[in-house]
């Protein structure tokens, strides 16, 4: 298949790594004044991996018009600007595949939701989320994810296509769960590195078993599969969110516990304002992200907002 990756970041150039190795023909465009991209281009390599010579550059989306599938990882609150871009350039009969994890927080939408407002007749929308970090996958180490999408060929295609040893890839069927789960998995990582920055990294346990059901709460109330909160897209996603040295999310908690600066993405930064919207939208109580909210923007005490986070004595049912 001859695919274009958009965004020229680790996980997007991972991406065109992983499909370049099982046989694809693979461009990644990147913006020319990224230096991510005028990196790679120099080199072939960023500071996790070297991509092969078989590996095209772009820096002009014009380049991705023969491109049967558009694979796109860019930061979640970009996704709408990147999409006037495509359309602008008449890409929006292309078959796409988002793997990114957020949600957009003016409108609150999904964001196979934004894509569906651009892409045309003759194209799709899909999700590619789940489990693994660049680092392992480059490593050899492989995991399992999921693709989700309204429109059952093309996930069927993609599954196909896209599956291998390194990574297995399973069909997902509640595509408000996928994202939904695989957005909140970024908040619980960052309240799982403000635990470990308190040195309160047992409390895990009871973060991941509430996390799991304040998330199935809220896909139920917006219409998914409550179930998909303990799936691949979000409580199979811990491990490698709440545990691992690679999780940005984790790290980020982490270090705000600490009074650090942090100059790598954590999209559940960006994530828990657009859940703060859902939570008064579809009126379900979200007591993990309000915590991780009011920490990160209403400056309440970590300490302070952690013990009344765990402080479920007065509480009947332990969810």
């Amino acid at each position: 298949m001859k695919i274009t990756v958009i965004g020229c970041g680790r996980w997007g150039t991972l991406l065109a790594w992983y499909l370049d190795g099982i046989g694809h023909n693979v461009t990644l465009y990147g913006r020319a004044n990224s230096r991510h991209m005028q990196a790679l281009m120099a080199t072939r390599r960023n500071d996790v991996l070297e991509l092969s010579e078989s590996v095209s550059f772009s820096t002009s989306l014009s380049d991705a018009k023969d491109s049967e599938i558009i694979i796109i990882s860019i930061d979640s609150q970009g996704l709408r600007a990147l999409f006037g871009e495509l359309s602008a350039a008449g890409l929006t009969d292309k078959h796409f595949v988002l793997c990114m994890k957020g949600i957009e927080i003016s409108t609150g939408k999904r964001l196979s939701e934004v894509a569906d407002e651009f892409v045309g007749k003759n194209g799709s929308v899909s999700v590619w989320v789940g489990p693994g970090h660049v680092q392992e996958f480059y490593a050899g180490v492989p995991n399992c994810m999921v693709i989700d999408s309204k429109n059952e060929e093309v996930k069927k295609k993609l599954v196909d296509e896209f599956s291998s040893d390194l990574i297995r890839l399973y069909y997902g069927d509640d595509l408000i769960g996928s994202e939904i789960g695989a957005a909140a998995k970024n908040v619980i990582g960052i309240a799982a590195g403000m635990l470990d920055g308190k040195n309160l990294s047992s409390l895990k346990g009871a973060l991941m078993a509430r996390g799991a059901r304040e998330i199935a709460r809220l896909i139920k109330a917006m219409g998914g599969n409550e179930l998909s909160a303990y799936g691949l897209c979000h409580l199979g996603d811990y491990e490698a969110t709440v545990f691992s040295q690679f999780s940005h999310n984790r790290r980020f908690g982490e270090a705000f516990i600490a009074g650090e600066k942090c100059e790598w993405l954590a999209e559940g930064y960006y994530t828990v304002c657009a859940l703060m919207k859902l939570e008064k939208i579809y009126n379900v109580e979200l007591p993990i992200c309000r915590t991780v909210y009011t920490v990160l923007y209403e400056n309440t005490p970590p300490e302070t907002a952690l013990g009344a986070l765990f402080d479920r004595r007065l509480k009947k049912e332990f969810y």
